[in-house]
C-alpha cells in the first residue's frame, strides 16, 4: 500500500481534506447539497525550516492541526446556525473576521489548557494519592499512565453517546475509507470506498494513544522530589513527546512491516471507538473532499506504472541469470570434451606410431632371435 500523503478530519456534517499546500472542506448542507470550499493552507509558523526538521516539525504540525481543525469546524458549523445572515459592510465584515479569529485562537488555547489539566495534571494527582503506599518510582509512573489512558477511554465513550458526535464519528470513518480506497489502488467510487476499512495508521486517535505511551517512557526518567517541579517538567515535555509521537505516526503511515503493524495495533483498535460505518451520503461527501485537492486518477496511474516496471526488471534479472548459467554449463561441457579429445589423440598417436613403424630387416631379426 503506497502512502498518498493526504489527511484530514471529520467536521460537523462534513470532512476536511488536506494535501500539501491546499485543503478542502466538504459539508452536507441542510438542503442536501454538498458545499465544497477550497483554500490555500497557511501555517501559523512563518518559517519553513522548522517544518522540515524531524521531531521539531511534529510540534508545529500538532499546533497547526489544532488551529486548522478549529477553523474548519467553525466553518462547517456556520451552515447550521439558526440566525439569519446579516448583510455587513466591508469594514464590518473585516472586524467580524478579526473577532472570529480571536475567538478561535482563544478557543484553541483554552482547549489545550483543559486537555493538559484532564490528561496530564489529573492522572498525576490521582496516582500521587497512593504514593505513600509504595516507594517505587516505576510503579507510580506506570500507574499514572494507566489512569491517563483510562480517563481518555472514558472521555471517548461518553462523548460518543451524543447524536452529533455519533454522526461525526461516521464522517470520520468515511474519511478513512476514502483514503484507504485510493491507497489500496481502487478507483474513488462509492462502491469501492464502502468496501474499505474505517481504520488508518495516520489517524489522530492513534497519535494521542502513542503520546500517552511515550509519556510513560519519558516520565520514568523524571526523578524529582519537588511535586510542583515534577508537574512543570511534565508539562514542558509535552512538545517533545508530541514531536516524537508524530515521527512514529509518520513513519508507520509510510511503511508496512511486522514490527510497525504490531506497534500500530493498539491505535487501530482504539479507532473502533472514534470511527463508525458511514452511509453512502457521507461517503459522497468524503469523495468530494478528496477530489477537490487530490488527483487520485493520476496517483493510481503512477502506481500502476511502477507496478508494471517492477516485474519487467525481475524478468530481466531472471533471464540474465539463466543465460549466465547456460554459458557456464556450455563452458564446462566444452572443457570436458577437450579433455576427452586429448585422451583420444594420445591413443591414436600411439597406434599410428605402432603401425607406421618400419619392419625390422633380416639381420635385425637374426640378432633378436640370437
Amino acid at each position: 500500500m503506497k502512502s498518498s500523503n493526504i489527511g484530514g478530519q471529520a467536521v460537523l456534517e462534513g470532512i476536511m481534506m488536506r494535501n500539501g499546500g491546499r485543503y478542502s472542506v466538504a459539508v452536507r448542507k441542510p438542503d442536501g447539497d454538498i458545499e465544497v470550499d477550497i483554500r490555500q493552507y497557511k501555517s501559523i509558523i512563518p518559517w519553513k525550516t522548522p517544518l522540515k526538521i524531524p521531531f521539531i516539525r511534529g510540534i508545529f504540525n500538532f499546533v497547526d492541526s489544532l488551529v486548522l481543525g478549529m477553523k474548519t469546524l467553525t466553518y462547517s458549523a456556520s451552515f447550521f446556525e439558526d440566525e439569519e445572515e446579516e448583510i455587513l459592510t466591508e469594514d464590518e465584515a473585516r472586524k467580524q473576521e478579526k473577532k472570529e479569529k480571536l475567538i478561535m485562537n482563544l478557543t484553541v488555547v483554552v482547549s489545550v489548557l483543559i486537555a493538559v489539566g484532564i490528561f496530564m495534571v489529573l492522572p498525576y494527582y490521582l496516582s500521587s494519592i497512593i504514593e505513600k503506599h509504595t516507594s517505587s518510582h516505576l510503579v507510580m509512573t506506570v500507574l499514572e499512565g494507566v489512569i491517563r489512558v483510562a480517563i481518555f477511554l472514558i472521555y471517548i465513550v461518553l462523548i460518543s453517546r451524543t447524536k452529533d458526535i455519533k454522526r461525526t464519528f461516521m464522517y470520520h470513518g468515511a474519511e478513512h475509507k476514502s483514503i484507504n480506497c485510493v491507497e489500496n489502488g481502487k478507483e474513488l467510487t462509492v462502491e469501492n470506498v464502502r468496501m474499505q476499512t474505517t481504520v488508518h495508521k495516520r489517524c489522530g486517535t492513534s497519535f494521542l494513544l502513542i503520546v500517552m505511551f511515550v509519556s510513560i517512557l519519558f516520565f520514568m526518567f523524571i526523578v524529582v522530589g519537588n511535586v510542583w517541579l515534577r508537574m512543570v517538567l511534565r508539562i514542558l515535555l509535552i512538545p517533545v513527546i508530541a514531536g516524537l509521537s508524530y515521527e512514529f505516526i509518520r513513519y508507520a503511515g509510510e511503511h508496512d512491516n511486522k514490527v510497525i503493524n504490531v506497534l500500530s495495533k493498539p491505535g487501530l483498535m482504539l479507532q473502533s471507538l472514534t470511527t463508525k460505518e458511514p452511509d453512502d451520503s457521507m461517503i459522497a461527501v468524503a469523495i468530494a473532499a478528496v477530489e477537490a485537492v487530490f488527483d487520485w486518477k493520476a496517483f493510481l496511474e503512477e502506481e500502476k506504472t511502477e507496478n508494471e516496471e517492477e516485474p519487467v526488471e525481475e524478468v530481466k534479472e531472471k533471464v540474465e541469470e539463466k543465460v549466465e548459467e547456460k554459458v557456464e554449463d556450455e563452458i564446462e561441457i566444452l572443457s570436458i570434451d577437450d579433455e576427452d579429445d586429448g585422451e583420444e589423440d594420445e591413443i591414436l598417436n600411439a597406434l599410428d606410431r605402432y603401425f607406421e613403424a618400419p619392419e625390422p630387416s633380416d639381420e635385425e631379426k637374426k640378432e633378436s632371435d640370437t
